[in-house]
């Protein structure tokens, strides 16, 4: 059984928190041209193309048992579902509206975490996530008048992913993350494409195939790319902290998806989201330093008939 490493495993969150929102934006840009079924169906099956073959070459293992195939199935699901709904969020929202919107998600992750999984939260990480979404309540200054019900769907996101993030953590420990996700790459491919050959004259346009020029190739494989490593990295971050740790974390992905929605699109905060920036990014670094300091502290106390292995509450 993998020993819990806290710092360890906020690292590994930290850069799936980096890497998500670029794959967002260039989801925006071809969600304008590409179908979102078949934008889905490239992204799961480059994951499944670039990671058999590390699969095989390093000799990992494939067989699971059944409790974790059935889990895996739903995970692929969910992880369908999600990033579907974020692609059609971000047709009618600007990026960093659409990731902050979405962040009621630690909260459910709290919630979940401490129900479902028994695992303890703190005082100080509670307060910590409260600062984070009072970060976040700046930044996003969402207007439901304005773009109707496209702001709903990434509060269906949040409790998607929540959801992901619960089932990841139930199986994290006992798969190798290199081989989970190239199994959630099979089993995607295998559910997406015969709906989409289903639909393909039905007049859903969203779930039809079509051509698409070398240039939208070029980010549907770089899409493909950087899902694939965000969510190895985020599965790996579980293995080694508790959802509760992680779920303020996950605030950091607003300050990065604002500075990538300006680079990109020109959306610039005003001076009330960069007070929420600042915000989130402090409450995020409080968790980093506070984890870090107890993993140290239990690990100075460890003696050889009980070691130390991390903790669950802040």
């Amino acid at each position: 059984m993998t020993i819990d490493r806290p710092f360890l495993g906020i690292m590994l969150m930290l850069g799936f928190c980096v890497l998500a929102p670029v794959g967002d934006a260039i989801a925006k840009i071809l969600g304008q041209t590409v179908p979102i079924g078949q934008l889905v169906l490239v992204r799961f099956a480059v994951q499944a193309l670039l990671l058999i073959p590390l699969v095989w070459l390093t000799r990992r293992r494939w067989r699971m048992s059944k409790r974790v195939t059935w889990l895996t199935f739903v995970r692929t699901i969910l992880h369908i579902i999600g990033i579907g709904a974020m692609v059609t969020a971000l047709k009618y929202l600007p990026l960093a509206d659409a990731v902050a919107i979405a962040f009621v998600m630690p909260f459910i992750m709290l919630v979940l975490g401490k129900y479902a999984l028994n695992e303890e939260v703190g005082a100080r990480r509670i307060i910590a996530c409260a600062v984070g979404f009072l970060g976040t309540l700046l930044v996003v200054q969402p207007s439901f008048a304005q773009v109707g019900w496209p702001a709903l769907l990434p509060v269906g996101v949040a409790i998607n992913f929540a959801l992901f993030m619960l089932v990841t953590r139930q199986i994290a420990k006992e798969t190798d993350p290199i081989s989970l996700q190239a199994v959630s790459g099979v089993m995607a491919v295998f559910v997406i494409l015969p709906v989409l050959l289903i639909f393909q004259n039905s007049g859903f346009l969203q779930l039809q195939i079509v051509h698409v020029s070398s240039y939208d190739w070029t980010l549907l494989l770089s899409i493909g790319l950087l899902g694939t490593v965000a969510h190895l990295l985020m599965t790996w971050s579980l293995r080694f902290a508790p959802s509760a740790t992680l779920a303020p974390m996950q605030y950091l992905e607003i300050p990065f998806a604002t500075i990538i929605g300006f680079m990109v699109f020109g959306d610039f905060p005003n001076p009330m989201a960069s007070v929420g920036i600042v915000i989130t990014i402090a409450a995020g670094l409080y968790v980093v330093l506070r984890e870090r300091a107890i993993a140290l502290s239990l690990t100075a106390r460890a003696t050889p008939a009980q070691p130390a292995e991390g903790t669950r509450a802040a």
